[in-house]
């Protein structure tokens, strides 16, 4: 079944017994927490996983998915659409990159406000998410591009509000400082289950910020929804979950607590020592180090994780989202991943299904050259999977515009 895939190596990942989300909390025998280096909190005594293998793709990305659905077009005509987000009344709050935030009802979309962002590159409005209490306190988060007037472009974690006008409205900046850049900003954003707010960022294009705990590039972030650190994330003081990342824009909790995020592999930049491709997927625990920039592909360090799979030609990954609806029983648990690709054969969206150990069961390629790239994947209230396009981001065919599109059954 996978006879794209080479098996060149395998990687033996320790977890952690505090891994369940959670779990850390409760943790009162965790010790005294680090404070120098990258040495994290201790979060309890080690239990290790089996032994997984990764899978590296020499050509392609993996075989053609036979599993039958429906596409539904939900809203169209937008620009770049990059965040999805349902309010109680299923209405959908849609951010798009160049700062425009709107809501989608019955697939007409009414602009609710603007946010003032670098829109340069890949920069901009990006990632959002609801605050668990909307209902009551009508608020949201997002992730934008700024120029700030002291240190020059950053990122930003932004709180606004939905007026019962439906209007919204910044109240403040949570997090900032996030390095930005043309390229890599990550961007991102997911309530966890435990309710605390989760940013992927990128490494603005320096790889050794991706290796530093205090420095919020690079890495998966962790934090409350006023801003604040958590006592019991890995790294006293930091926001810091995960570390040596080097742009991520998909991560999601697999149902044991582990998180599985999504990452872009080095473009071949002189900073990058002339390295290609090789976007991966990986499976983590809270403190751990991805590697990125002293290994990629296939490659192990100690105590650093050696991706399930990587890919010897570029995807690259957008959204990931693990399936969890009833219309689809046979994509149940599996990771769904846009891919935005720089040419058309490449553009899909990718299925991936992990065995109990880690190892890659499925690796499969649906909607090719369908739909052109695919940014956003996110489980809707409603059981349906939904993805937006991007192809009004410079590097596809805008067209008529992108689109919000529901996969499922009827």
């Amino acid at each position: 079944m996978m006879k794209d895939f080479r098996l060149l190596c395998s990687s033996s990942r320790s977890y952690f017994h505090a891994v369940l989300l959670g779990c850390l909390v409760a943790c009162g025998a965790c010790g005294e927490p680090e404070t120098d280096g990258n040495a994290p909190q201790d979060s309890g005594d080690p239990t290790p996983l089996p032994e997984a293998e990764c899978v590296y793709v020499e050509s392609g990305w993996g075989e053609a998915g036979s599993v039958s659905f429906e596409v539904v077009e939900v809203a169209a005509g937008l620009a770049t659409p990059w965040g999805l987000a349902w309010l109680p009344d299923g209405r959908i709050l849609l951010t798009e990159r160049d700062g425009r935030i709107s809501l989608v009802d019955a697939g007409v979309v009414t602009p609710v406000g603007e946010v003032d962002v670098s829109a340069s590159g890949e920069g901009g409005l990006l990632g959002l998410a609801l605050d668990p209490d909307f209902a009551s306190n009508r608020a949201f988060y997002v992730y934008a591009t700024v120029d700030n007037m002291v240190d020059g472009t950053e990122n930003q974690i932004q709180k606004w509000t939905l007026s019962t006008a439906d209007q919204a409205e910044f109240q403040e900046v949570i997090y900032g400082g996030i390095a930005a850049r043309v390229y890599h900003n990550g961007g991102r954003l997911r309530i966890g289950p435990d309710g605390y707010l989760y940013a992927g960022t990128g490494d603005a294009g320096d790889p050794e910020r991706s290796q530093d705990v205090a420095d919020p590039a690079g890495k998966i972030l962790r934090i409350g929804l006023d801003g604040s650190v958590p006592d019991d994330n890995p790294f006293a003081g930091s926001a810091t979950w995960m570390y040596g990342i080097r742009n991520t824009q998909g991560f999601d909790w697999l149902d044991d607590g582990h998180m599985i995020i999504t990452d872009h592999g080095p473009s071949g930049l002189p900073v990058e020592n002339g390295r290609r491709d090789h976007d991966e997927i990986s499976v983590a625990n809270p403190g751990e180090n991805l590697g990125w920039p002293d290994i990629y592909a296939c490659e192990e360090a100690d105590d650093m994780v050696t991706p399930a799979i990587t890919f010897a030609q570029a995807m690259p990954p957008g959204g990931a989202a693990i399936y969890r609806g009833e219309e689809i029983p046979e994509w149940k648990g599996d990771l769904l991943i846009g891919v935005l690709g720089f040419g058309e054969a490449t553009r899909h969206l990718h299925r991936l299904r992990l065995d109990e150990g880690g190892n890659v069961a499925i690796s499969e390629v649906y909607l090719s050259q369908e739909y052109g790239r695919l940014r956003e994947v996110i489980m809707g209230p409603d059981g349906g999977l939904y993805v937006t396009t991007s192809n009004c981001d410079g590097r596809g065919n805008c067209g008529d515009g992108d689109r919000i599109l529901r996969i499922g059954r009827n």
